[in-house]
């Protein structure tokens, strides 16, 4: 199940409004909408934990380690560095689709390439800034 899915089964389960959501959590009616409807992750990892808040359940379970993993992309990085993350979730996932690979395996692998994404944007962000190669 998706983000927006999770958001609009928790709410509809609280029996409550997007309204309501979205005075409780501060975000606008439209936000709301938005994550439900469109499927799209914050851009904040604040505005999961208001909304896991509001709906009385852990932002783990609004978010999939990939999900995460775009979040916090999106927050190093701008929207540039969280659609570089969904395309490579995308990626991966296609390219695994209907293999053989078991659901821990594949949850290993996601984490592995997630941390040399990290380590890439760290690298490329430090010959950036310092105007040189890093080396190891």
């Amino acid at each position: 199940m998706k983000f927006g899915e999770k958001v609009l089964a928790a709410r509809r389960e609280m029996r409550i409004s997007r309204q309501a959501l979205a005075d409780m959590t501060g975000l606008s009616l439209r936000t709301i909408a938005y994550y439900e409807l469109e499927n799209k992750l914050p851009k904040q990892r604040a505005s999961v934990e208001a909304l896991a808040k509001a709906l009385h359940i852990e932002p783990d379970v609004l978010l999939d380690e990939n999900a995460e993993f775009v979040i916090r992309a999106g927050e190093a990085y701008g929207k540039q560095g969280a659609r570089e993350a969904q395309k490579l979730v995308g990626q991966i996932r296609s390219l695994y689709a209907g293999g053989t690979l078991s659901e821990k395996d594949m949850d290993a692998m996601m984490l592995a390439i997630q941390d040399a994404y990290w380590i890439a944007k760290k690298k490329r962000m430090g010959k950036t800034e310092a105007g040189s190669d890093i080396h190891d």
